[in-house]
């Protein structure tokens, strides 16, 4: 942070404050997170050892986000348009899938519920799931693939963490980010660990543009598309959802 910001909140240690230990519990989440974890990894579990494969198709289809359906006049078919764009975000495509999904929520959801809290951070769920999808609906509008996945949510968790949790020196802590006080567009596209963060994210997903899938199960696809409209929805609307006075 520059200017006024550089109070003694970024030191050494990332945004510690004075007197706080440094070391950091494994796992120390949030209630939030903890449900929304429970949440998906619940369906998970019925998806692949309680439903049949015909039923679990079926979920996929009213549960998963298909471009087409916003093509078809809405009096020619089902509801499934109205919830499809939220309940897409907690579906995964396999258990490794959710893994990673999982570890991503941990390490950036739970910065940004801290700062927050949980009402926001649930709206800010629903608002980032949309945005995800609105984006992934433009660049695929004839698509019937159902997409799944928490990836654009936590893309937007990740735009939103690289507003306040970066301090311009010192190391990123996460049990002390959400104290920092939020960066201007200026401040962070002048903070050299926001930048490097960023490129790296847009690096990996412009690999997944070009086809490269890391590690995604063969016939399956990244939906980078739904990844930037997140990314983008947290990096820019996130100060709408921050109303934490600097400290």
């Amino acid at each position: 942070m520059t200017g006024s910001h550089a109070t003694d909140r970024s030191g050494d240690e990332g945004g510690i404050p004075p007197g706080r230990s440094a070391r950091q519990p494994m796992f120390n989440l949030p209630s939030v997170i903890t449900w929304m974890l429970v949440l998906m990894w619940a369906l998970q579990i019925v998806r692949d050892y309680v439903l049949t494969r015909s039923q679990d198709i079926q979920v996929l289809i009213q549960g998963g986000f298909i471009p087409l359906r916003y093509s078809i006049d809405f009096s020619e078919q089902g509801l499934a348009w109205l919830w499809t764009p939220l309940t897409y975000s907690v579906l995964h495509g396999g258990f490794a899938h959710l893994v990673v999904n999982s570890i991503w929520l941990m390490a950036f959801g739970a910065v940004v519920a801290r700062r927050i809290g949980v009402s926001k951070f649930l709206i800010f769920w629903v608002f980032s799931s949309i945005a995800s999808a609105a984006v992934y609906w433009l660049a695929n509008q004839d698509s019937n693939i159902p997409m799944i996945g928490a990836s654009g949510v936590v893309s937007a968790l990740m735009g939103a963490a690289a507003r306040f949790a970066f301090p311009m020196s010192g190391r990123f802590n996460r049990m002390f980010a959400h104290l920092l006080p939020r960066l201007t567009l200026a401040e962070a596209m002048t903070n050299k660990t926001v930048i490097t963060y960023v490129a790296i994210w847009f690096g990996i997903n412009a690999l997944a543009a070009f086809g490269f899938s890391g590690g995604v199960g063969e016939g399956a696809q990244i939906a980078w598309e739904a990844h930037i409209g997140g990314f983008l929805f947290g990096f820019f609307v996130f100060p709408v959802f921050d109303n934490r006075q600097a400290i």
